[in-house]
């Protein structure tokens, strides 16, 4: 029975935290970030609008998710709400180029080249939002991406020294898999994040 109590019980104790440790760390930077999420018509207006990377396909073309982000930042763009899209995304092997994508659809769809600035080696939501402020020196910023990343990438770019707030990407309804998948993906995700910014601090790709 003195086994059981100084083992087993405290074992489970522990083992019960970490389960709920990470749910309700994602909690708490949800709601962190409550009062800065927007859409594109009721967001305040500054000058710079980061668009984070969203995977490609075999191609080379913008899967759904990054495509909606960067159509997103474009309305922004329009409406006059931002004045330079910063595209950050992975490039670390020749033949996959996320920013040159993004670029290429921002053209397609109406935003000048010269408003129009390539970030690389963003190659973690972490990445992007410590090269905005390191590399490009940027203060102030819109981040454009879906509601599930939202609130982790606010939490990011405001721990590194830049002011965010967010503009929801959620353009059409995603497979509920993926959905389901994202979701639990961001709770790992929010962990990481925490720990970077807190303890780890590792320095991105300069």
């Amino acid at each position: 029975m003195k086994l059981f109590k100084h083992l087993v019980i405290p074992g489970a104790l522990i083992a019960g935290f970490l389960l709920v440790a990470p749910w309700f760390l994602r909690g708490w930077i949800q709601w962190l970030a409550k009062d800065d999420v927007y859409t594109v018509e009721s967001v305040p207006g500054t000058p710079v609008a980061l668009v984070l990377g969203a995977g490609l396909w075999r191609d080379g073309r913008p899967t759904p998710v990054l495509y909606d982000r960067v159509a997103t930042a474009v309305d922004l763009y329009r409406a006059g709400r931002v004045k330079k899209l910063l595209m950050s995304g992975d490039n670390r092997f020749v033949n996959y180029n996320e920013p040159a994508a993004m670029h290429q659809l921002a053209l397609q769809l109406g935003v000048p080249s010269e408003d129009i600035v390539l970030d690389y080696a963003g190659r973690r939501t972490y990445d992007s939002c410590y090269r905005a402020r390191k590399i490009f020196d940027v203060t102030t910023l819109i981040i454009v991406t879906q509601r599930f990343h939202l609130d982790r990438a606010i939490y990011l770019c405001n721990a590194l020294g830049t002011e965010a707030v967010g503009v929801v990407a959620d353009r059409r309804n995603y497979r509920p898999g993926s959905e389901r998948f994202w979701q639990l993906r961001e709770v790992a995700a929010t962990v990481r994040a925490w720990l970077d910014v807190n303890f780890l601090k590792p320095q991105p790709v300069l």
